[in-house]
């Protein structure tokens, strides 16, 4: 496989040279939505650093028009891309200023990168809107600069737009109004409008100078906008601060609920971080086209309607959950990213793990947020009781940590912190691993030292680094100031080193031994694979003098085992609370009291204990380092429990060893029998009514029942789930299809339907009540199992999906097994064009996994890697070694432990 180098000499090569810093930048663009265009003027002031005879920087898929320097002594050479060098007669001498304009013009095409145009259906007319995707390496696609982080500049923004439409930019804006022929306007606004026609009405906004910032979080949009807006007053500055959320006139109905989780977040962080924020506003445009989740633009936050929007009438709680941890996240990013930013792409975690921890889970747990939803403008909408029920701390296990852990038990994962030598390898590392690892890092880290001086730390850092760039050492300063604690010496090998250990427990006379090694999935890890010794806070849960049980955060193993005294007469358990990164493998005999401990209505093993737990099993299982019966035998036992989370994890699980199984018949038969025995009696018991007096949890433990069992072929769920839809698709009444059922409602009348089914998801899909409607009539489509709607279903990506939908396409197509291999047919059938749709942006790395992460096979394995030979995998090769790398651990489990899997379930069924 083609692998991107990551020597110093390309990484310098890839680098701009250091030796020119710009400081501020005056940014012109004409944006014209008829002709799908923009032209613009760049004037960007510099300081000469060192000396030098030529001024480098980036440009790409830009025509550039006139280049112009003005510099003091001498004029240097400008080798912008697309661009010829010219020699300067004399070196342009350290301590230089000057500035440098060029003229530029683009396209507004669909790439959803740099400056692109999204669509969207007006009163059945197909209308445009312009906006910007920079981050990590397309803000040079819109204007030429200096396109890399550490390169910070303020700048001054001014937008040239037809009259009726609105433009956005990161700051206010200062002026606005109509061209006229005598509207007293700069040079290069007049070169720009001057071949407008006398009847066309444009106008010019102005926006205040921005802070420092860099060039990947410059945003600018242009379009016939919409807008809710609130204020809220701010703890530490006692500023008022504006707060708006923006879209299209057809949608705007469904934001309110993602402004208010800004007005509600925005004052908490200023407050927890004790650092002001630096803008006089924070505006959301929500875009019907976008590559990512969402973008933390700053002062203009961007994402998709999927992931801002909602109706509360027809909203399920997943997507509550949803809209509030992405605006919460992107909020923290005003602080991690933006205000202190990373130095380079290397230290992206440095941006995403922390506003994943603190957008997702510390942020949201505050009780604090009830008490400030009365004290600003606009939060009346927001219902108090969601957040006291959101156990986001439980459910990081699941969401971020588990699926952490999962990517890095693989050879082909990568460090939290990580070499960056190209543009192709920084589009890659925005992963569960930047993401999800480095917050389960971090969190880990803030329950060994505690929140209180974790989050001063923190605080600390971000006062050292306003306005300025950052490395992992700022950090850790940081926080090593606020506790007295060597953070860097602990902390190294979890940011800087691949993998993650498990610990071995084994018992003594006086106490238990722990050994760690790295976790592979595919089994024991060779020696080479297996040097790094990991600082591991051993968080050991055990009886103390008294019968009491507390938490010993100060065990710590920092060699390749150690002994630790404590009562194994009493139950114990390593890993507390689930918050360390690693997995723990008992003995079997220990496994099974632990289990039986766990399923006790009394236990001392709280919910993220036994979370933590079914993955810890299933996940020693899959790596050979456990029986798969033992790990089966722990989920029996907690058949009995009551919480959702536990019941979440068991029914990932199970769904898990079904997939992987999926081309043995007899035992996805079997599995399917053992999911009913779990599932069916929490839908007898809690039935299919959603009622405002239930508690979220009660929603969700529902929902995943009905979800579960209908999965494995329960009749009379799927008899239930029939007839409500055959009401929806006879009426256009979606009243008996509760929100959280609206996924599983229609991908079941496709998977057991036939033409009406599909041609009702069909009409769903191309007119959507709201985006989660669309989302589950995409993945619903994908269930199809006649040949003839199978094919209807494959045509929609060539002709109805949007490019950020059709990984959701795939999702659909992947989960059904009639359409598995097909689609490993389709994308290899369709690479080219594929590959060409979705060239510059995240998608196509998300493809090649969804193509082919389930096969399971020698046979597929090998047809995969000889597909991909002769190809150029520059820009996804991490995404296909780490599918290449699922792929034979499946195939490794299978071989090794499909035996025991049949005998297991065999003397399960006898027991019935």
């Amino acid at each position: 496989m083609a692998t991107p180098t990551s020597s110093s000499e390309n990484q310098d090569h890839y680098r701009l040279p250091t030796d020119v810093k710009p400081t501020h930048y005056d940014v012109v663009i004409k944006t014209d939505l008829e002709a799908s265009t923009f032209q613009g003027v760049v004037k960007t002031s510099f300081d000469v650093m060192k000396e030098t005879s030529s001024i480098t920087l980036n440009t790409t898929a830009l025509d550039l028009g006139k280049v112009a320097t003005k510099l003091l002594p001498i004029g240097p050479s400008i080798t912008p891309r697309n661009a010829h060098p010219s020699s300067s007669k004399a070196p342009l001498p350290a301590g230089s200023k000057g500035d440098i304009k060029i003229h530029f013009s683009g396209e507004l095409t669909g790439s959803m990168t740099g400056y692109y145009k999204s669509s969207w259906e007006d009163e059945g007319k197909s209308r445009s809107y312009a906006l910007t995707q920079f981050e990590p390496t397309a803000a040079r696609r819109a204007f030429p600069c200096w396109d890399e982080p550490l390169l910070k500049a303020t700048f001054g923004i001014t937008m040239i737009s037809r009259e009726g439409t609105t433009n956005l930019s990161n700051m206010p804006a200062t002026s606005e109004e109509l061209l006229g022929p005598n509207s007293d306007v700069s040079e290069d606004v007049r070169e720009l409008t001057a071949s407008f026609k006398p009847e066309e009405k444009w106008k010019i906004t102005k926006f205040e100078n921005t802070p420092p910032m860099s060039t990947y979080i410059v945003a600018v949009a242009n379009g016939d906008f919409k807008f809710l807006e609130t204020s809220v007053k701010m703890p530490l500055s006692g500023k008022t601060i504006p707060l708006r959320i923006y879209t299209t006139s057809d949608v705007i109905h469904q934001a309110q609920f993602a402004l208010d989780i800004k007005a509600a977040a925005l004052p908490l962080y200023e407050k927890i971080f004790n650092v002001e924020y630096p803008l006089p506003k924070l505006d959301t445009l929500v875009a019907h086209d976008f590559d990512a989740s969402a973008m933390e633009n700053w002062g203009l936050i961007t994402g998709r309607t999927s992931y801002f929007l909602l109706d509360p009438e027809r909203a399920d709680q997943h997507s509550k959950k949803r809209v509030a941890t992405v605006q919460s996240h992107e909020v923290a990013h005003m602080w991690f990213g933006n205000i202190t930013t990373m130095e380079w792409w290397n230290y992206l975690y440095l941006n995403e793990g922390f506003a994943t921890l603190m957008g997702e889970v510390i942020i949201p747990d505050k009780q604090v947020i009830l008490s400030h939803i009365s004290a600003y403008q606009g939060l009346t909408a927001l219902p108090s009781r969601i957040f006291p029920e959101w156990r986001v701390d439980s459910e990081f296990i699941s969401d971020h940590l588990n699926r952490a852990l999962a990517l890095d038990g693989k050879l082909s994962s990568h460090p939290i912190e990580v070499e960056c030598p190209d543009a192709n390898h920084i589009n890659q590392i925005f992963d569960d691993l930047s993401y999800s690892k480095a917050a389960s890092v971090l969190r880990m880290l803030s329950n060994y030292v505690g929140e209180d001086r974790f989050l001063k730390g923190v605080s600390l850092y971000l006062k050292k680094k306003l306005f300025a760039n950052s490395k992992t050492h700022d950090l850790w300063e940081g926080i090593g100031t606020a506790t007295g604690l060597n953070i860097t010496e602990l902390m190294d090998n979890w940011i800087a080193k691949i993998g993650f250990p498990y610990l071995t427990v084994t018992e003594e006379a006086n106490g238990i031994r722990v050994r760690q090694n790295r976790f592979l999935e595919s089994g024991a890890a060779e020696p080479k694979d297996d040097e790094t010794i990991w600082n591991i806070p051993l968080f050991i849960l055990s009886a103390q003098d008294g019968g009491k049980f507390s938490v010993d955060k100060t065990a710590i193993l920092q060699e390749r085992e150690g002994v630790f005294p404590i009562d194994t007469t009493k139950p114990f358990k390593l890993n507390a609370s689930t918050v360390g990164v690693y997995r723990v493998l008992y003995t079997p005999e220990r496994l099974v009291k632990i289990a039986e401990e766990a399923s006790k209505k009394d236990s001392v093993f709280g919910v993220n204990d036994r979370v933590g737990l079914v993955y810890d099993v299933l996940a020693l299982s899959k790596s050979g380092l456990a029986p798969l019966s033992s790990a089966l035998t722990v989920v029996d036992k907690l058949k009995d429990e009551t919480e959702y989370l536990v019941w979440d994890g068991i029914g990932d699980s199970i769904s898990g060893l079904v997939s992987i199984w999926w081309e043995n018949p007899e035992v996805v038969d079997k599995l399917n029998a053992f999911r009913r025995s779990l599932f069916t009696p929490i839908v007898d018991r809690l039935g299919y009514e959603f009622n405002e007096s239930d508690s979220r949890d009660v929603k969700l433990l529902r929902k995943l029942a009905i979800t579960q069992a209908a999965g494995g072929k329960e009749s009379k769920v799927l008899d239930e789930l029939k007839s409500r839809f055959d009401h929806f698709a006879k009426t256009g009444d979606d009243s008996k299809i509760p929100a959280d059922l609206q996924q599983v409602i229609f991908s079941a009348a496709v998977k057991y339907g036939g033409e009406a089914e599909y041609d009702a998801i069909l009409r769903a899909h191309d007119k959507p009540k709201t985006p989660m409607q669309k989302l589950a009539a995409i993945i619903a489509l994908g269930n199809a199992q006649k040949p003839e709607l199978i094919k209807r279903t494959f045509g929609l990506i060539s002709t109805k999906a949007r490019d950020q939908d059709i990984t959701e396409y795939f999702a659909g197509l992947a989960a059904n097994f009639k359409t598995r291999k097909l689609l490993f047919d389709y994308f290899r059938d369709h690479y080219t064009e594929l590959f060409k749709r979705l060239e510059g942006n995240f998608t196509m790395q998300y493809l090649v996994e969804y193509s082919m992460d389930f096969l399971s096979t020698q046979k597929d394995l090998q047809i995969t890697e000889d597909f991909f030979k002769d190809k150029d995998t520059s820009k996804y090769n991490q995404s296909l070694n780490q599918t290449l790398d699922a792929i034979r651990a499946k195939i490794a489990y299978i071989d090794r432990s499909t035996a025991d899997l049949e005998e297991w379930l065999g003397e399960w069924e006898r027991r019935q």
